[in-house]
């Protein structure tokens, strides 16, 4: 309990400890920002309304949430999964003439069911951050935006853009669903028990309306191109693993006779689809070169028998149709996938 008194013992997090006596716990992601100047700051670039609803996401003591209550928003909803964090904020903001516009939720943000928002700001637990930011994308209704505290690196590969060592499935995937804009660089010595790594506020705007795609289609290309995103999109087509998933899709979709009817601008992405990402943290590879042996065989001429040959053809076909047969997925922007999706669902060609 907060203000009690406790046993000499090791705790997970470390020796640091609130006022009251509760240690922090690292394994939670428990790193409170401590500088007012630097939560000042994120208030200030937030963008807040007085009509506002704000969500925020691990509160900790409190020390966003007086500022967020502060700047004259309607409400604020703080998510927290600590009870002990729960109940020094109850004790905080208790008697505080603005604790009306306060409710605290305990529980696991990933799990349970968020309420309506407008806006989003919060210093997160680093290692949720890939399920989370996926979360809070397919959060219905579209939020005005998200200015979030995430972990430096994680932060770079959200704004990276082609060309970029850090550039990934992960950027194009959240670029594809919003605007990403970096605001600003925090050190590890903002917060208390300082973390391992720096930190860098980043602002994440929805776009409205989805794009006019799958994203399950969307995400099955992207797979693909970023399994080893400096090979030439020739030679990863060319891997018998990829041509017989495209193969065995396309014959599916054949005798559906669906290949017409479900091409890029009929189908249109939808929350769900969205959703499916927040569990695909360990597909979001932080890998920034191909460092892994390349174990997929290409198709050769024995695999003609197999009547594969033709289907080869037919995909490096519709690769040299875009000019994508020579370059690779570290160089190419949203709308080159995006025409790229469309070239190989005309052709009656699917990822999912």
């Amino acid at each position: 309990m907060a203000g009690g008194k406790i046993q000499k013992k090791r705790h997970g997090g470390g020796g640091a400890r609130l006022q009251g006596g509760i240690p922090f716990e690292k394994s939670k992601g428990q790193h409170i920002l401590r500088n007012p100047a630097l939560v000042d700051s994120i208030i200030a670039k937030a963008g807040l309304k007085p009509t506002d609803t704000v969500l925020e996401i691990g509160p900790g003591t409190g020390n966003l949430t007086k500022r967020l209550l502060e700047a004259g928003v309607k409400a604020v909803v703080a998510v927290e999964l600590d009870p002990r964090m729960v109940l020094e904020l109850s004790r905080r903001f208790q008697g505080h003439p603005l604790s009306s516009r306060l409710k605290v939720i305990q529980g696991d943000v990933l799990k349970c069911d968020l309420p309506y928002f407008d806006i989003c700001v919060a210093n997160i637990p680093y290692q949720i951050s890939s399920p989370l930011t996926f979360k809070l994308l397919s959060h219905r209704p579209i939020f005005r935006c998200a200015v979030i505290m995430f972990q430096r690196e994680f932060a770079m590969r959200l704004v990276a853009q082609p060309g970029d060592t850090l550039y990934c499935r992960l950027s194009v995937n959240v670029q594809l669903l919003s605007r990403v804009s970096h605001l600003l660089k925090v050190g590890r010595n903002n917060f208390r028990p300082p973390p391992k790594v720096d930190s860098s506020v980043v602002r994440i705007e929805p776009r409205k309306p989805l794009p006019p795609v799958s994203f399950k289609e969307w995400d099955g290309l992207v797979r693909i191109c970023f399994n080893r995103k400096n090979k030439t999109l020739g030679s990863l087509f060319k891997q018998k693993r990829v041509l017989e998933l495209l193969e065995k899709n396309y014959k599916t979709m054949q005798s559906l006779q669906l290949a017409q009817d479900s091409g890029t601008g009929e189908e249109k992405m939808s929350p769900y689809d969205v959703a499916l990402l927040a569990n695909m943290v360990e597909d979001l590879s932080m890998e920034t070169s191909d460092e892994k042996e390349d174990d997929d065989m290409e198709m050769d001429d024995a695999d003609a028998a197999d009547g594969r040959t033709s289907f080869k053809e037919k995909i490096m076909g519709i690769l040299q149709q875009g000019d994508f047969a020579e370059k690779r997925s570290s160089k190419l922007s949203q709308v080159d996938f995006l025409y790229l999706l469309s070239l190989f669902n005309k052709a009656g060609i699917h990822f999912s």
